[in-house]
């Protein structure tokens, strides 16, 4: 299928040869594609899509077609059965169609798939107890949505991931209680997402961290008891605070 002459210089619609065309005799001829509109031989995805939504069951003729976009476009339509053949396409675009549209067990055929956002769709689809596959996952943005997604219990191996924001995710997750495990963590990031959960008490440890964004976001939960040894705190923010919560308490006691 080739572009038609017809085109004035005027017109830059995409506009394919009907006299080319296999559908010549059936689709055109009962309306259901119009030369420049509803078309799968323009090199248009805008009409091949309005081609395949009028004319749903000739899509699965398309799978093989040398023009990705119209194999992309083709998967859309095709029944989830039909997809298994499309698992080797050579675009990714088709693919990232194959991932979300696969039924949920067939999903796994799809985990070492060269493209990011494939796997990504892969993770973000699979059963949970499936996801974890996908832990050792080369890309970090595949190894965050996976610390998104696993059981809870299920994160440990990954409070020792290499890449910063997952390492923040598994933090934001993790069980209170087993925090303390991140506490000493390299980044700052990491550290004060575990300062805004970890138990107030734990918490006091984390005053003494190299970076103030960690030692702020500590003295606001640390127990109020504690307080007074940080009201004449070196940092000023610490003294600040430190003072704002001790005002605050007293205030409260004295509304009881």
């Amino acid at each position: 299928m080739h572009m038609s002459e017809e085109a004035s210089d005027s017109d830059l619609t995409p506009k394919a040869n009907c006299r080319e065309c296999p559908h010549r005799n059936t689709t055109l001829k009962t309306g259901r594609c119009i030369p420049g509109d509803i078309c799968v031989g323009a090199m248009s995805g805008r009409q091949i899509e309005r081609f395949f939504r009028e004319n749903p069951g000739l899509a699965g003729e398309y799978t093989g077609d040398e023009f990705w976009e119209r194999r992309a476009i083709a998967a859309r339509y095709i029944s989830q059965q039909r997809l298994l053949t499309m698992l080797n396409d050579p675009d990714e675009v088709v693919r990232r169609v194959l991932a979300y549209r696969l039924p949920i067990d067939s999903l796994e055929l799809l985990i070492g798939d060269e493209d990011r956002e494939v796997r990504i769709t892969v993770a973000d689809r699979l059963p949970v107890d499936k996801v974890e596959r996908l832990v050792d996952d080369p890309d970090y943005l595949i190894r965050v949505y996976v610390a998104r997604r696993l059981p809870t219990g299920r994160l440990f191996r990954l409070t020792m991931d290499p890449d910063r924001e997952v390492r923040v995710t598994v933090a934001g997750r993790l069980p209170a209680e087993s925090l303390v495990l991140m506490k000493n963590d390299p980044e700052p990031e990491v550290r004060c997402k575990v300062a805004e959960r970890i138990d107030p008490e734990l918490a006091i440890d984390m005053l003494q961290d190299t970076d103030w964004r960690v030692r702020i976001t500590a003295i606001e939960r640390v127990p109020i008891q504690i307080l007074n040894d940080y009201i004449d705190d070196e940092d000023r923010d610490i003294r600040a605070i430190a003072q704002t919560r001790i005002d605050k308490a007293l205030h409260d006691e004295e509304m009881e």
